[in-house]
């Protein structure tokens, strides 16, 4: 007698763990592209998975759940130098970082939320509260907060505008240029923008 997945999804492929978890984060992502985030379902996203709605349900509650929890398992953690010996290269890794994961299908996500955060206010909320502070904010204030716990820079200085001006910049060229900033581009706004905010030149802590 069959199983009610095995009724749900005949032929196909049963996966477990990581790799089912995987195969429904990407099957989130797809759907929420194709779709978009108001007509997402967990219908939908099981089919693209490949696998029943029932596995869907037992480990998130909506599709918006899946999503979130797919936005936060690919989103980059940032690790500067554990010696805090150079601010100006770990800021403009971090920076490489944004800028490589802004080609990410999670960035694309984090965009549609972003989008329509006033039809999703409790989406948006949950966005920051599950992705970016838990993982110490922004790529480059993981940085300044680092150094700044470690002596190497006043964290008086660490403002809501020193906290986003690096990101903010890198939005900028991008949209200028619609090309993402390449590396010279990404030193000058650290050395013009982000370490003369913290009271350092770009001789700063290195």
């Amino acid at each position: 007698m069959k199983t009610r997945e095995q009724i749900d999804s005949p032929g196909r492929t049963r996966r477990r763990g990581d790799d089912l978890v995987r195969a429904i984060h990407a099957a989130a992502l797809a759907e929420l592209a194709a779709v978009g985030l108001g007509r997402m379902t967990m219908e939908g996203i099981a089919r693209r998975a490949g696998t029943a709605k029932t596995s869907l349900y037992r480990r998130w509650s909506s599709p918006h759940d899946v999503l979130l929890d797919a936005i936060a398992r690919e989103h980059p953690q940032e690790v500067p130098s554990p010696s805090a010996d150079d601010l100006r290269g770990d800021l403009i890794r971090a920076l490489g970082q944004l800028v490589a994961w802004l080609e990410t299908p999670t960035a694309a996500a984090v965009a549609a939320i972003m989008a329509e955060r006033r039809r999703h206010p409790e989406l948006a909320r949950a966005l920051y509260e599950r992705v970016f502070d838990a993982r110490g904010g922004r790529f480059t204030l993981t940085v300044l907060r680092h150094y700044a716990a470690r002596g190497r820079i006043d964290p008086g200085r660490l403002t809501p505008v020193v906290a986003d001006i690096g990101e903010a910049l890198v939005f900028k060229l991008a949209l200028d240029a619609d090309a993402a900033p390449n590396e010279q581009q990404l030193a000058a706004i650290v050395d013009q923008a982000i370490l003369p905010a913290v009271g350092l030149g770009p001789g700063g802590p290195r």
